[in-house]
């Protein structure tokens, strides 16, 4: 009883540190947004000059030598692939600032249509890079499927993007530890993928890390189980994750799992257009 008091009282902690960080984050991720907005906008801007630049010069062609002109459409090809590739991670980014400040935001239980290919996309690759960011060998093998032509669905994106950092954030553990003492040749992978039918989406999170024992399989829904060291893991993710899948979301949630092969979870989320 009183362990659960005191693991309790460091949830508590935590959970007020959290909420620090999300109003820190909210604040930081509309200051970067403007800076982002004017980075895309001269982007555009730039581009629409660069094309009437070629046409001044396109009246003059003629008069130029044959390096000459080789060498400005060298120029000018590199110019339009660099304007491209700002405005394209520019948009990226906003997408990014975007998904932050809905979840730190979001009105409770506000259920939102929302792209759940690109919402399991932008969490995934967000949980990697943090995964990166703690872990400097952490190096993998990622693959993604994301089905085309999956309609906007009624969810509540900052939990299922919650829901989705939980499972991946164990995936990406569950190789790196993996990787910390398995022979020379074992490659960590992580797959994600998003499918769907007339009447389910499927998210699938797979691993091919240290996989579950019998017991983690049996208590991964329980509050304050977890297999991490102290202070890694709350013993709450799953839980929390399942409350979001099955609860708020009239979904299911299913996981198949061998030990030293790894694990396989599957977001199941009835069709709500």
């Amino acid at each position: 009883m009183q362990q659960q008091i005191e693991q309790l009282k460091d949830q508590l902690k935590k959970q007020e540190k959290l909420a620090s960080l999300g109003v820190l984050s909210a604040g930081i991720a509309h200051e970067i947004q403007n800076p982002l907005n004017f980075v895309i906008n001269f982007s555009k801007i730039s581009d629409k000059l660069l094309e009437d630049l070629i046409d001044i010069i396109d009246d003059y062609k003629d008069k130029l030598s044959d390096d000459d002109r080789d060498e400005i459409d060298d120029i000018v090809a590199d110019l339009k692939e660099n304007m491209c590739k700002i405005t394209e991670h520019g948009e990226r980014a906003i997408d990014i600032v975007r998904g932050i400040l809905l979840v730190s935001r979001g009105k409770q239980d506000e259920y939102i249509p929302t792209d759940i290919s690109k919402i399991v996309k932008e969490f995934f690759w967000l949980s990697f890079h943090a995964m990166r960011a703690n872990h400097k060998d952490f190096h993998i093998t990622v693959h993604e499927h994301y089905d085309a032509g999956i309609p906007e669905m009624k969810v509540i994106p900052q939990d299922l993007s919650r829901a989705v950092i939980n499972v991946t954030n164990n995936a990406f553990y569950a190789v790196w530890k993996k990787s910390q003492s398995s022979p020379e040749g074992y490659n960590p992978e992580v797959s994600v993928s998003v499918g769907f039918n007339d009447a389910e989406v499927y998210i699938t999170i797979a691993d091919n890390g240290e996989g579950m024992t019998d017991e983690v399989k049996q208590r991964l829904y329980e509050n304050f189980f977890t297999t991490k060291p102290a202070g890694q893991g709350t013993g709450l993710g799953m839980g929390i994750t399942r409350d979001i899948i099955e609860n708020k979301h009239q979904g299911k949630i299913t996981f198949e799992s061998v030990e030293g092969e790894g694990s396989k979870f599957v977001f199941i989320l009835p069709v709500k257009k």
